[in-house]
């Protein structure tokens, strides 16, 4: 996944995600965008995080795109603006200090067995149902948690029990390319 996007590939990514915000909280509109990068056509699904004061502020994403990268990534810088159901939609005065990060997604993998789960390398994805729910990568690490939390906290956040893993659910796991401001 590292050599998905170059380094000034992530910034100007950072950069249309951080102007597509903006204008769209100052005005309504997803500001039009054309960029020359090759690794910002790729169609990568993609998740957009928000923070203030190193706090979540909000967190939307897509596993798939069928358009370019740079696209969705301000669809879903949008969404995690002003869609998350978690928190009020973003106004004027919380443009003054919000931080972003961007995870590039590899596609899923459907898994066999937990023991293919490593910690700070895969998101999780578990279906039960209509209950879904995921957590990227490097939310593990950032908690500290092993294994057997990750996979807990993944099905609280799904709204199933927390030992659904447990029988079954479906698991996938993911990679990403994970960068930030």
């Amino acid at each position: 996944m590292a050599e998905l996007l170059t380094k000034k590939e992530q910034k100007e990514l950072l950069k249309i995600a951080r102007d597509t915000i903006v204008a769209y909280v100052a005005n309504g509109r997803i500001p039009p965008v054309e960029t020359s990068s090759k690794g910002l056509a790729c169609e990568n699904g993609c998740f957009v995080t928000i923070k203030q004061k190193q706090q979540l502020r909000g967190c939307i994403g897509n596993f798939v795109s069928d358009k370019p990268l740079f696209r969705l990534v301000q669809e879903m810088a949008v969404s995690a603006a002003t869609r998350d159901p978690r928190f009020y939609p973003m106004k004027l005065p919380d443009l003054d200090d919000f931080d972003l990060e961007i995870s590039v997604l590899s596609p899923l993998e459907k898994i066999t067995s937990v023991d293919q789960i490593h910690v700070g390398k895969h998101g999780l994805y578990i279906i039960k149902d209509s209950h879904r729910g995921v957590l990227l990568p490097q939310v593990a690490v950032e908690y500290g948690w092993d294994r057997e939390t990750f996979l807990k906290h993944t099905c609280i956040k799904a709204g199933l029990p927390e030992n659904a893993w447990q029988k079954e659910c479906d698991i996938h796991i993911f990679s990403a390319l994970v960068f930030g401001e």
